[in-house]
């Protein structure tokens, strides 16, 4: 479809990346980033808030993220560029909106790149306990860079690998548990887990709101589609492909495992330091078991890495594209990448190492902690930004290829409802945020 005239220079400007991503790819990525620590560790401190009624948390947390998603896919088939979101604040909404938003989603994916790698660190202690965790921190983190330095072709190609790895491993799991739970004779196993150790809400509905906070956590990289679309082949297809299978993917595998996970291991069990999935296998007993299922985890959390490093480098080439970051971070090596926005987008990692030595224990709460801020700011501004686009479309009578159902409603229902996230459980968010943010206004 045709843009606006005004929306065209700043496309324009950020012209160079290979478009060489397929649909398959771009949903992957999204899948990549959005399966990882968020389900396989941050799950832990879900289940450990809200006990069983998590269930209705990563619904609630779903519903957020559908809404979102319906927004993005119609702005994104309208323009498709790299600089996403932050591109469309800025176009529709206002140049400093678009300003704040490029800098808060950076600095969230960035510091969650910190915890992504802090969760790796932790994986491994289960074959190697005696090894500092910044020996790991230091060696996946070179090994992924020097990945994402190749090309945008070998990156897509890896992350599909990275992920179709850990959703057939969920897949695999899925059928253990539903056999487990359905098919067994024992009585060991079943839903009388979920209102047997205190209740199915065991710690009332501000327990359950905040694990909404985290689920939404797990859900941060759904985003990335829109992010990605400046490097696919066919944008407008892809997007509407990669939109509706990355949906439905996320839906089926978070509330699916984490229903039947529930139903194999007391919810005050699972929700204890360490993955849920393996104490899962643990509670199993199959021999080796574990030891695979630790192995996929790790997978899992190299693979939101990597997909976490590429968008926070393409966002921080958009913005150095349009001239609010030095003009060397915008500069393009002769396969498309921008090696210098990659290198920049380190800072997660070298905070995660410091924190893990000076607080090994709490490190990965932390990381998890102080990343949220600027993604919910994010998605706060793309349900704004989305209002202020249809406007301007109204105002133009021009029609859209791509409709988000039940508009005005839907968009302000995910508005209201990501407003709200914000609980004293999180107070570390705001601390760290809301100055991060005035710094960058008065900037």
């Amino acid at each position: 479809m045709t843009q606006p005239s005004g929306f065209a220079s700043i496309s324009k400007r950020e012209q160079g990346l290979h478009r060489q991503l397929s649909a398959g790819q771009m949903s992957m990525i999204a899948i990549g980033g959005a399966i990882g620590t968020g389900l396989f560790m941050g799950s832990a401190f879900a289940i450990g808030y809200a006990g069983p009624s998590v269930l209705l948390s990563y619904a609630i947390g779903a519903f957020i993220t559908l809404l979102l998603m319906g927004c993005l896919a119609e702005m994104t088939v309208a323009h498709s560029t790299s600089g996403s979101f932050g591109a469309y604040a800025e176009y529709y909404v206002s140049p400093m909106a678009g300003f704040l938003v490029r800098y808060a989603y950076w600095a969230a994916i960035v510091l969650a790149v910190g915890t992504e790698v802090t969760a790796i660190a932790l994986y491994m202690k289960y074959w190697f306990p005696d090894v500092p965790a910044w020996i790991w921190i230091l060696s996946f983190s070179s090994a992924l860079v020097a990945l994402n330095s190749v090309s945008v072709k070998t990156f897509g190609q890896v992350e599909y690998l990275f992920s179709a790895i850990k959703l057939a491993a969920i897949a695999a799991f899925i059928l253990l548990a539903v056999w487990l739970v359905f098919g067994s004779s024992s009585g060991e196993y079943g839903l009388h887990h979920y209102t047997d150790h205190g209740g199915f809400m065991p710690h009332g509905f501000s327990g359950m709101w905040v694990a909404v906070i985290i689920s939404i956590f797990s859900y941060l990289s759904v985003e990335m589609i829109a992010v990605a679309a400046g490097e696919a082949e066919d944008p407008e297809r892809a997007v509407r492909q990669a939109f509706r299978a990355t949906i439905v993917r996320l839906v089926v595998f978070y509330l699916l495992t984490l229903a039947l996970m529930l139903a194999i291991v007391p919810w005050d069990e699972a929700g204890k330091t360490q993955s849920p999935f393996v104490t899962v296998m643990q509670y199993i007993g199959i021999p080796g078991a574990t030891g695979v299922m630790n192995f996929v985890i790790l997978v899992a959390a190299l693979s939101a890495m990597n997909s976490q490093l590429y968008i926070t480098t393409r966002m921080m080439f958009s913005r150095s594209r349009a001239g609010q970051a030095p003009a060397g971070l915008g500069r393009l090596t002769r396969t498309g990448i921008p090696l210098n926005a990659l290198l920049l987008s380190c800072v997660g990692i070298a905070v995660a190492t410091v924190l893990s030595v000076v607080y090994p224990e709490e490190s990965f709460s932390l990381m998890m902690a102080i990343s949220m801020f600027g993604a919910i700011f994010t998605w706060l501004m793309i349900f704004v930004t989305h209002l202020f686009f249809r406007r301007y479309y109204a105002r133009k009578q021009q029609a859209l290829t791509f409709k988000l159902p039940l508009y005005p409603y839907g968009t302000l229902i995910g508005l209201v409802l990501v407003t709200t996230v914000f609980t004293e459980a999180f107070r570390m968010t705001l601390l760290f945020g809301a100055p991060f943010l005035v710094l960058l206004t008065i900037g």
